[in-house]
């Protein structure tokens, strides 16, 4: 895959300017992490040779003055709101973040449940979280928020939120995902930590969008696709502009907040830091993208990817059709057409091709490999195994899996396990390849192309059975599908 991202020199300046903004406080530092910290799989696609857990490694410098503190707010939590890339919800999340913080020596301090208003699921989250030793707090939905500054910043507002009982110089506030009350929970901190003598500063790790290249650059429009449920958007900053005369981009939320942000400064410390909301983030990222026009292929592909993800989503009855109005009209700025993915066209001409479900993947090289339906494989399947004999320079007509092979799989499935479709899944193709690889060299060779597969693109002509879509995603594949299923029943399983 081509680069246009410095990773090494991100982390070197990014670092950098951290060290210098923990500096500008004195006793107690509030930073806010926007996107994700272990795996930011968005920032990955949009910007190739950014590493997904980039953000964590500088962090890890500082772990020995640093806990975490996680949030989520109550609205996920009751709507089982999901993490697309990794297929898990928002609270599941929680837990999975708390395990990986400390499996690499981070200490959480605690969870915080925000706009919290009395949701049943958010009492029995709490109540998970306290059977496993975890501590956790409560934030309020508080009345005319983000526009009542006086109410806001009283102790009727951030006064009745749950004090959050920390005990390091460096407080790292990071969540599932956006919109969960990161930058709410660390300005109501700070009035806490004011009524509690403490003086403490707050500063923002923000990677999109990004401040220093055009507002309507691809690689900002595709953080306003990755965020289009939230209705976020794009925007010059005023306040930068207004004090320093030069032009920067943030996002509605940060410049609707900001305010708050400069009214609780001044009330607890007398005087506001900054001067914009672009002031008070921490973020080098535009400044490490050596080759632009890879950014924006990249960043086209991921906005045509938003657009599949959501109108598959609506398909499945999630979802809403605001989000889709957004996405098309994101479309529209970047000047794409769904045909701009490459790997679209080709599945829909082999189903139009066969009469039967199609999938096409899109190898590094470019290489286009289709796979159908077919007595014993799904397309899924077909696909993937093409794929690879392709990779490992194998006959395509060579059959690296035995169908005396797949037989025994598919009485298995039939006559003991209930199954209805005598297809083979990606996961039980690939044990069958896994299988023969012991005794067939082409096998052999075929399986140990499979890491090759990681961030190719791949289309299907159907929504694709659960299964299938775990395991392209495992293996780092990046998957979108025509929304459609393969039959026209009202119940469709696993």
């Amino acid at each position: 895959m081509k680069i246009g991202f410095d990773n090494d020199k991100y982390l070197k300046i990014q670092s950098e300017h951290i060290k210098e903004r923990i500096s500008q406080f004195d006793n107690k530092l509030y930073l806010e992490f926007g996107g994700k910290l272990f795996d930011d799989y968005h920032a990955s696609r949009v910007l190739p040779g950014f590493e997904p857990d980039s953000k964590l490694k500088m962090l890890l410098q500082l772990k020995e003055q640093a806990e975490v503190v996680i949030v989520i707010s109550a609205g996920s939590i009751a709507s089982n709101k999901m993490r697309s890339d990794l297929g898990i919800t928002y609270d599941a999340d929680v837990l999975r973040l708390i395990d990986s913080f400390k499996s690499v020596g981070m200490m959480v301090g605690s969870v915080v449940i925000t706009q919290y208003s009395g949701q049943a699921a958010a009492d029995h989250f709490r109540q998970r979280l306290k059977d496993l030793n975890i501590k956790s707090y409560l934030h309020y939905v508080i009345e005319g928020y983000p526009s009542n500054v006086e109410h806001i910043v009283s102790d009727a507002g951030y006064g009745k939120n749950d004090y959050i009982e920390t005990t390091r110089p460096l407080v790292v506030v990071t969540a599932p995902g956006p919109g969960s009350g990161k930058m709410a929970t660390c300005l109501s901190q700070l009035y806490h930590e004011h009524k509690h003598g403490i003086k403490a500063g707050y500063a923002k790790f923000e990677t999109f969008p990004i401040w220093n290249i055009p507002l309507k650059h691809p690689v900002n429009i595709a953080y306003e696709s990755a965020t289009a449920d939230l209705n976020d958007v794009n925007m010059i900053d005023p306040f930068h502009l207004e004090a320093y005369g030069v032009t920067t981009v943030n996002y509605n939320r940060d410049i609707e907040i900001f305010p708050v942000l400069d009214a609780t400064f001044k009330k607890i410390i007398g005087y506001n830091p900054y001067k914009s909301p672009t002031d008070m983030g921490v973020n080098m990222v535009g400044n490490c993208i050596v080759d632009d026009a890879v950014c924006c292929e990249a960043s086209y592909q991921e906005i045509i990817r938003r657009y599949y993800q959501c109108v598959c989503d609506l398909k499945r009855g999630r979802g809403s059709k605001e989000s889709l109005y957004k996405l098309q009209l994101l479309l529209n700025q970047a000047g794409l057409s769904l045909e701009d993915r490459a790997v679209v066209t080709p599945a829909l001409n082999k189903e139009l091709e066969t009469g039967y479900p199609a999938v096409a993947i899109e190898l590094a090289d470019g290489r286009i490999i289709t796979g159908k339906t077919t007595s014993l494989l799904g397309p899924s399947s077909a696909a993937l195994l093409n794929a690879l004999k392709a990779l490992a320079g194998i006959d395509h007509e060579k059959h690296i899996i035995k169908p005396e092979a797949l037989k025994p799989i598919q009485e298995l499935k039939i006559q003991y396990l209930g199954s209805k479709n005598p297809r083979l899944h990606t996961d039980e193709t690939l044990l069958a390849l896994s299988l023969s690889a012991a005794s067939d060299p082409d096998a052999g060779r075929a399986l140990e192309k499979l890491p090759e597969l990681k961030n190719c693109e791949v289309h299907s002509s159907v929504l694709l059975a659960s299964v299938d879509e775990r395991i392209f995603k495992k293996l780092g594949l990046r998957l979108t599908s025509e929304p459609k299923y393969e039959t026209e029943k009202n119940f469709h399983g696993n």
